[in-house]
């Protein structure tokens, strides 16, 4: 897959792609319909996604608190696995926000990208003010040469499956129904970084990511799936891992840790992805280090029983 953090100075070897276009937050099973119908009109044109960095949401409440699913690199590799063959990150700036729906339509797909073909959800909106509507986006392609598609929404029970539905259910500490509207486990990315090596002291050491700029799920434990993205110890493992701030040790800034089962070996510096298979028991505070392993052994052997009929799983 080609990344394209600049697409304003495109080769044209990587322009006349067939797109989806919206942020893809989750990557789940409604963009999934927006990504398949671009690669079913796109009369053999390359694969493509239009998206935005940072989020728009982000720009325009700088000061929220976290909301996305994933990170830029963590949705690019899920849009690798699907077969994405260019990626356009538009940069979300000030001087994007201010083009009106025709000027982003021009000098951003046409000028810029050179699109074959887009398809964009029902409720997809574009442009300053957002005033473009998907029916104003295909009138406009009409006009201007390329092809454009309006995917329905997808709904799951009657409820429209969306990213704010899926951080609902990692909120309440439903990983399953969050994995059920997405298509794949919910996973956190990142570089191993280095902790404050209680874990190794009381024999669980663990693989620790920060997770500052993500939406929180319930904090506790979960069952998890490890895979190890790159270095000496590549490939894919089970694990126990804890989201949370550690209340028994007076700490509020929250990270994951992982302990890896059946693991031996050095891990700082590894990118790897965690991906929630089951929320196991809510955060706790502990009256004693011992009571805290005695309860790590126990949710240990909890995590392997939920693990077993899902190790292997995307």
């Amino acid at each position: 897959m080609h990344r394209h953090k600049d697409p304003y100075s495109l080769a044209p070897a990587h322009k006349g792609a067939s797109v989806a276009m919206g942020n893809f937050d989750g990557v789940h099973r409604g963009h999934r319909t927006v990504i398949d119908l671009a690669l079913a009109h796109g009369g053999g044109a390359p694969l493509g996604i239009v998206t935005f960095e940072p989020h728009p949401r982000s720009f325009f409440a700088a000061g929220a608190p976290p909301f996305r699913l994933m990170n830029a690199d963590t949705r690019a590799h899920r849009l690798e696995k699907i077969g994405v063959q260019e990626l356009y990150e538009i940069p979300f700036d000030a001087t994007l926000s201010s083009l009106s729906a025709e000027e982003f339509v021009d000098r951003v797909l046409v000028e810029a990208l050179g699109i074959a073909h887009v398809v964009v959800g029902a409720d997809f909106c574009f442009g300053k003010g957002r005033s473009g509507t998907a029916q104003m986006l295909a009138e406009m392609g009409a006009a201007r040469g390329f092809g454009v598609t309006i995917a329905p929404l997808v709904t799951e029970d009657a409820q429209a499956i969306s990213s704010t539905a899926i951080r609902k259910a990692l909120t309440d500490g439903r990983p399953e129904d969050a994995a059920a509207m997405l298509g794949h486990w919910h996973r956190i990315d990142g570089p191993v970084i280095h902790g404050a090596k209680r874990g190794r002291d009381l024999g669980f050491p663990t693989a620790n990511l920060a997770v500052e700029d993500l939406h929180l799920p319930r904090f506790g434990v979960y069952a998890v799936l490890f895979d190890v993205l790159d270095g000496p110890h590549k490939g894919s493992y089970q694990g126990a891992a804890s989201i949370g701030s550690r209340p028994m040790f007076g700490e509020n800034r929250p990270n994951l840790e992982t302990y890896v089962l059946d693991f031996k070996g050095d891990l700082y510096g590894a990118e790897v992805s965690v991906a929630l298979v089951s929320f196991e028991r809510p955060e706790m505070k502990f009256d004693s280090l011992d009571a805290l392993v005695a309860q790590m052994k126990r949710d240990v052997d909890a995590c392997r029983t939920s693990l077993a009929p899902h190790f292997g799983r995307p």
